[in-house]
């Protein structure tokens, strides 16, 4: 099924949850649901306390790499639309990073494909994040209980 409602942007600049909230509702009568994850900057990483988070992407790639996770999530689940946000550059702790909001009929449709297309994005999608600490700046490596996330929706992660 073809989500038709859908946009992604990877952006530098803060965004405002209830306004993207509300583009993405409007104009559907048919949305009875609507299940939305704010991701925002901790300000502490494996003990260490994180000044600045630094990411970067390959721009084109990255937006059709998400796209890709939506046409996937649309054929999992039955959803009217996906508005992703992702930013990157230098952020603060507690700056908005991500935002995932997804509209169906019904709650449940809603609240998994807005699991699954995190868990998607925190593996798959081309970002990378540079954490600087009081130790000095460092790569941020993929998790292995983010690997496992997607492992249940019997997705293979493909990192090291």
């Amino acid at each position: 099924m073809a989500v038709e409602r859908r946009s992604v942007t990877i952006q530098t600049g803060p965004f405002d949850l209830g306004a993207e909230v509300a583009a993405l509702r409007a104009g559907d009568a048919g949305v009875g649901a609507v299940c939305a994850f704010l991701g925002t900057v901790r300000d502490v990483n494996d003990g260490d306390a994180v000044a600045t988070l630094e990411l970067e992407h390959y721009p084109g790639m990255t937006e059709r790499a998400i796209d890709a996770m939506i046409d996937e999530a649309a054929r999992r689940f039955d959803i009217r639309g996906v508005r992703i946000i992702h930013r990157v550059g230098a952020l603060q702790p507690q700056d908005p990073i991500v935002l995932v909001a997804v509209t169906s009929a019904h709650r449940g449709e809603a609240f998994q494909a807005c699991e699954f297309l995190m868990d998607y994005l925190k593996t798959q999608a081309p970002f990378w994040k540079k954490e600087h600490t009081p130790q000095g700046a460092r790569w941020v490596d993929a998790r292995v209980s983010d690997d496992a996330a997607l492992a249940r929706w019997g997705i293979e992660a493909k990192n090291a």
